[in-house]
């Protein structure tokens, strides 16, 4: 035998909308920041999603073959007189991402651009040095 019960869904909308707040995807804290990685014979293209992100505000670091990215998004705190916030679900803070490549990069060479919210990166491969064999004398 089963029993009946009324489910209303706004019932759940009401719930959480006054009660907690909701920061990314269950279980997640803070956004990932994604990436797609293009190889191609001299270099590598990333592509990278920071949305709502100021240039300004976003970082590159290369060391070697270790690319980290981190931006923040600074919140603006702009609540006129009797306006008041009743939910806030955007990030404000920090978000970085690293990852290895096969090959070092060559920093000197690389470039970004920074359209709609998309971070593109060009990032030429080091020459690779070759062996030296030494002599014994």
């Amino acid at each position: 035998m089963s029993t009946l019960r009324r489910y209303d869904p706004l019932d759940d909308l009401f719930r959480g909308f006054f009660v907690r707040p909701v920061v990314g995807a269950p279980g997640q804290e803070t956004p990932e920041v994604r990436v797609d990685v293009q190889e191609s014979e001299k270099s590598y293209l990333v592509h990278a999603e920071l949305p709502g992100m100021k240039k300004e505000d976003i970082h590159i670091d290369i060391d070697g073959a270790v690319v980290t990215i981190t931006a923040e998004r600074k919140q603006e705190k702009e609540v006129k007189e009797g306006e008041r916030v009743l939910r806030t679900e955007r990030y404000f803070g920090k978000v970085s991402r690293s990852f290895q490549l096969a090959l070092e990069i060559d920093e000197s060479q690389a470039s970004a651009k920074y359209n709609d919210g998309v971070l593109e990166l060009t990032l030429p491969k080091k020459a690779a040095v070759q062996a030296k064999r030494v002599t014994i004398q």
